[in-house]
């Protein structure tokens, strides 16, 4: 599975983005999606995913209230909605395919990485 991020750009502090993330596959069947985000000098953090099965959704706490992880599976894209951005926020924003077990929140449990697409929240 391919996976192409895109949606990123310059937005002042209290504006929102919408990330989307679309797949090379014919489907999504199976695969639960996460987004993670990485800002220069700090590791890889996770901040939302959600599961093929069921849809549930999974989010950092950083990104509760905030961001909303939505799947169109007709599209075979997710989105990630971000209100209220904020100067942290600014990162370079990663989506990822999940098939194994575990853990949605660790990133060694993702098979497959899109490149990122940078987000960069001005004050």
């Amino acid at each position: 599975v391919q996976l192409q991020a895109y949606g990123g750009g310059l937005v002042q502090a209290g504006g929102s983005l919408r990330l989307s993330c679309a797949a090379s596959e014919r489907t999504f069947s199976g695969y639960s999606i996460g987004w993670f985000r990485q800002a220069p000098g700090k590791e890889r953090e996770f901040v939302a995913a959600i599961t093929w099965g069921t849809g549930s959704t999974y989010y950092a706490d950083s990104a509760k209230g905030r961001f909303t992880i939505s799947r169109d599976n007709a599209k075979i894209t997710v989105y990630q909605q971000m209100n209220s951005l904020k100067p942290e926020d600014t990162a370079d924003y990663y989506c990822a395919a999940k098939v194994r077990s575990g853990s949605y929140y660790y990133s060694g449990n993702y098979d497959y990485w899109g490149q990122g697409t940078q987000v960069t929240v001005s004050s």
